[in-house]
């Protein structure tokens, strides 16, 4: 094991844009021995980090969102059919779908603002994890890079643009778990052309089975390196499935249902994904360049019934949300790099981000998955612009800085099936951000980060003048919501072959406003602190070995001192990867999701939940593998997720304040057999 001294800003342009490593993505990085990238000299935060492919792979998963698990702290989860966007949990936030966590898929936006299920909208199920390259995420508004949704993280997910070998593979587990996948990177006409398909049945341990089907592709073509050059991407995406959304626990204890039983067998949802992108890079001594463009469609149609019989005692509760849009944008950033001496060097970046999002999406009262009744139905056109700059400058050999500051300006323009909430409305925000870096030793660096943020609301709630459903007058919520973070932490690799890092933080919003889509409405909440206390240890004793380990707790309170239900507490975990054994790897990983509160009082709080993954991989020849994942090892009866609220079941004279959860899968198991050429 080795650690980097700080190194100038030209220098490591310099080793950027060396093409000598056969994976081009992993340049602008200095690799630890093993697989765990070391940040000293990179990062601006403590809690900041970039995990590689071969770590990557080395996690078991059960579902590509638990690939953004990676970034410590952070809780992927599921309420719903495999095919919905998964329920994150993050530095005190229970994030929904996505909100307060900006995912970026090469240089394209996952989250969906202004969507008809939830404002952030963040659906991962298009990854095919072979193609990952790398994962890099930060936590907290500290740098003017990040825009909105980035206040509690922000996690970007690269592709490769080779692969070291062409590879297939097929998955066969139980609950008929079914998967087929190839890949390839042929040179073609001076670049390279990368394809991946993908299908993928799943029908899970529910009494009435998922019958997730997945059909998935991605074609690249590529000129250059990843530094200096371009590409040109196609993905393609589409999920079809049915869904057991949560059950309330009193019809489980008094054995009404069983863990895995569904209240309303209609529910479920279908999903397609389409996008063209590109991105444009150039590298010199003295300056960088990148231009990334894109257009996305994403089509969304979802049956969901929580509440049963509670509002319609004949038909049922459920409710269909429609989403249909098509997502174009622009990045462009341009960073010069300014010598000052033999010790102080600085780059100076600029950078600019248009992105136009036009929506058709609403809310409907169904049976069986037939309409019955209309909410609202709105044509939504979201169009917003963002300018920054931002300097990294190296003072000397132990004091770096980041100060930055960035605008955006947002517009909204609602046209709805309602008079009084259809208009336009707009936003602007100036978010100013620095950070102090210390490195008084070469194996140690401190850090004092301090920055604003945001995340934008529904559009519809920004020119909404009454509630659809009671025609109730209602408030209209602000466009933008601003966060002010602060953080102080420590990074250190001055134990050989371990790298350790710890944060303190604080995270302030001026409301918790969002838009609820199974209402259909906007909900006001108080403003909110959270503060907490990170750490991630990273430890390889031996070439063979590594141990991974997370740990942290979030405290997070409505300014008025109410709790905030279903705000995470405590998460951690434990992993052991074992490579190099011969023909033999494998890991294990421990996973811990604490208890949290379901209400404001705190007197009713769901149970925590631990859970063991583990893979082993033997290898049958040069290029033939055989890999056995196991899940829910010690086959725990826990839940995934719980909530508290009111529902009515069938018989039921009233409704019921009741928690209500989704339990996690029981154990099993899959058997992967790889072939690389």
């Amino acid at each position: 094991m080795f650690s980097i001294r700080p190194i100038p800003c030209a220098l490591a342009a310099l080793f950027a844009a060396s093409p000598v490593l056969a994976d081009d993505l992993v340049l602008q990085r200095v690799l630890v021995e093993g697989s765990r990238l070391s940040q000293l000299g990179i990062a601006d935060s403590a809690n900041a980090g970039s995990v590689g492919q071969k770590e990557l792979a080395a996690r078991p998963a059960y579902r590509p969102g638990e690939m953004l698990e990676a970034m410590p702290g952070l809780i992927a989860s599921q309420h719903s059919g495999e095919g919905k966007a998964n329920q994150f949990y993050l530095r005190g936030f229970n994030l929904d779908h996505g909100t307060d966590l900006a995912t970026w898929v090469d240089g394209m936006p996952v989250n969906q603002r202004s969507h008809a299920h939830g404002q952030g909208w963040t659906d991962v199920n298009f990854l095919i994890p072979e193609l990952v390259g790398r994962l890099d995420y930060r936590k907290g508004p500290y740098s003017a890079r990040d825009s909105d949704f980035a206040s509690a993280g922000s996690a970007e997910i690269s592709y490769a643009n080779r692969l070291a070998k062409d590879i297939a593979s097929i998955t066969l587990g139980q609950d008929g778990f079914k998967r087929a996948m190839i890949a390839g990177s042929p040179e073609l006409l001076g670049g390279t052309l990368l394809y991946a398909l993908e299908a993928l049945d799943n029908e899970g341990p529910w009494t009435r089975p998922d019958d997730y089907r997945k059909r998935n592709g991605m074609l690249r073509y590529s000129r250059g390196y990843a530094n200096n050059g371009w590409s040109v991407t196609a993905m393609a995406y589409r999920g079809k499935w049915n869904a057991t959304d949560q059950i309330p626990l009193r019809a489980v204890e008094d054995g009404t249902l069983g863990r895995f039983d569904a209240i309303d067998d209609s529910d479920g949802g279908n999903a397609r994904r389409y996008s063209l992108s590109g991105i444009w890079r150039q590298t010199g001594q003295e300056s960088a360049s990148k231009v990334s463009a894109y257009v996305i469609r994403n089509q969304l149609d979802l049956y969901s019934n929580f509440t049963y019989f509670m509002n319609d005692p004949v038909n049922g509760d459920q409710f269909a949300q429609p989403d249909r849009r098509v997502t174009s944008g622009l990045d462009a950033t341009h960073t010069l790099h300014v010598h000052r001496g033999e010790t102080m060097a600085s780059d100076l970046t600029v950078g600019a981000r248009l992105q136009n999002d036009n929506i058709f999406n609403g809310l409907y009262d169904t049976r069986a998955r037939e309409r019955i009744r209309t909410t609202r139905e709105d044509h939504v056109v979201e169009t917003s612009g963002g300018v920054f700059i931002e300097s990294a400058t190296r003072w000397n050999e132990v004091v770096r800085t980041l100060a930055g500051v960035r605008a955006n300006r947002y517009r909204f323009d609602v046209k709805s099936d309602l008079a009084a909430n259809s208009g336009r409305a707009s936003d602007t925000q100036v978010s100013p951000s620095f950070s102090l870096i210390v490195a008084p030793l070469a194996s140690t660096e401190f850090y004092l980060n301090y920055g604003h943020g945001f995340h934008s609301n529904d559009a519809r709630g920004t020119v909404a003048a009454i509630d659809p459903k009671t025609l109730d007058p209602l408030e209209r919520a602000p466009g933008l919501v601003r966060s002010r973070g602060m953080e102080l932490g420590m990074r250190t690799e001055a134990i050989p072959k371990m790298q350790t890092a710890i944060s303190l933080y604080r995270l302030d919003f001026d409301s918790e406003l969002t838009y609820i889509g199974d209402a259909g409405m906007t909900e006001a909440g108080d403003a909110s602190r959270r503060t907490g206390i990170e750490f991630s240890n990273y430890w390889r004793p031996l070439k063979w070995l590594a141990v991974d380990f997370d740990a942290a707790y979030a405290r997070a309170r409505s300014r008025n001192g109410d709790r905030i239900p279903g705000a995470v507490e405590g998460v951690g975990q434990l992993a052991l990867s074992v490579d190099k054994v011969g023909p033999w790897s494998g890991a294990l990983r421990l996973r811990y999701f604490g208890p949290r509160p379901l209400i404001e009082d705190n007197s009713v709080r769901s149970q925590g939940s631990a859970t063991l993954n583990g893979r082993i991989g033997y290898k049958v020849g040069k290029n033939l593998q055989l890999e056995l994942e196991g899940f829910n090892l010690t086959n725990r009866r826990d839940s995934a997720i719980d909530y508290y609220y009111a529902s009515q079941l069938a018989g039921e004279l009233s409704p019921r304040d009741d928690i209500h959860f989704h339990p996690i899968e029981p154990r099993s198991f899959r058997l992967t057999l790889t072939k690389t050429w």
